[in-house]
């Protein structure tokens, strides 16, 4: 189950999303040019972007290290 922070969190990053894609790269031609654009933000955003509230690091290495150091501990036990 969700909470008010889920919402908040995809709230900001649609805003994002719109802020330096949509309002920049518009006005659109097709319905796959935006798909497309889409696409490459959320791939540019979880594998490139650095993240200062995750340590200047980007979501994806937060994401393997985090599941790296669950299957650590899991081995342990």
């Amino acid at each position: 189950m969700g909470d008010s922070y889920d919402n908040a969190l995809a709230e900001s990053i649609i805003g994002l999303f719109k802020t330096e894609v949509i309002n920049v790269l518009g006005p659109w031609k097709s319905m796959a040019q935006v798909e497309w654009e889409t696409l490459q933000w959320v791939s540019w955003h979880n594998n490139e972007q650095l993240h200062s509230a995750i340590g200047h690091r980007t979501p994806q290495e937060v994401e393997e290290a985090f599941h790296a150091q669950r299957n650590t501990l899991e081995k342990a036990a």
